[in-house]
């Protein structure tokens, strides 16, 4: 279970990367307002999230990890285009949770490719264990 503080760290990488490309899409609006809703996170502390940088909180588990950058990727996605900038953010944003770059281009990468722009749960955990052999 991730803590209150964990899950505000998230949010803001998410709002960092709504915010990308100059414009606040709906669609990346809505997402980010669906996790908080399922975290109840409060009204007020979204709103700082948007004035102020929450401090970063780093995900111990792996496998949340990988939740987190997932999560992040469909994101980019909520506006049906994923500017450069925002593959460069996923890029950077997997490195900096620990994960193997090589799954972090070959998630983003089967993204781009699928109907709709998602992964089954098991092809993604099964990308990040074959880079542990």
């Amino acid at each position: 279970m991730i803590t209150y503080k964990e899950k505000l760290s998230l949010i803001d990488d998410m709002i960092s990367l709504a915010k990308i490309e100059g414009v606040l899409h709906p669609n990346e609006m809505e997402f980010i307002k669906s996790i908080v809703s399922d975290w109840k996170i409060k009204e007020t502390d979204l709103e700082e999230l948007f004035a102020l940088t929450n401090e970063k909180k780093v995900l111990k588990s792996e496998f949340k990890r990988i939740e987190h950058f997932y999560r992040m990727a469909l994101l980019s996605y909520t506006d049906d285009f994923q500017h450069y900038q925002e593959e460069n953010f996923l890029y950077q944003l997997g490195l900096k949770l620990g994960l193997n770059p090589m799954a972090i281009k070959r998630v983003l990468d089967a993204m781009k490719t699928a109907p709709n722009r998602t992964v089954d749960s098991e092809i993604l955990i099964k990308i990040f264990q074959e880079q542990h052999n």
